[in-house]
């Protein structure tokens, strides 16, 4: 029973299970965030684009094609997911400085 009980305490102190948890409401959460932005924001978007489409909406300088609606959408589920993360961590780092009090 030693070995079960060394593992539930590492379980428990390094936090796995929350941890996992967090990864897995993560990864949810990205799939939410892509899909608003390809379902919503770059629709609203695509008429200032090049071509209207933004999926295949390209600049051309010269021989190179620079593909800047894909670039765009994942630059806005960059920015989301980060602001995300940002209020998230700033809202658990005011829990815990009122906790230390």
């Amino acid at each position: 029973m030693g070995l079960i009980s060394e593992f539930k305490d590492f379980l428990n102190e390094y936090k796995v299970i929350g941890l996992a948890v967090a990864f897995i409401i993560g990864a949810a959460a990205t799939d939410l965030v892509k899909s608003l932005v390809n379902n919503i924001i770059m629709p609203l978007i695509a008429p200032l684009m090049p071509a209207g489409d933004w999926q295949t909406s390209a600049v051309t300088l010269g021989p190179f094609k620079l593909l800047l609606g894909a670039f765009l959408a994942s630059l806005i589920n960059f920015v989301i997911i980060a602001f995300a993360v940002f209020m998230i961590a700033k809202m658990v780092l005011k829990e815990e400085k009122v906790a230390k009090k």
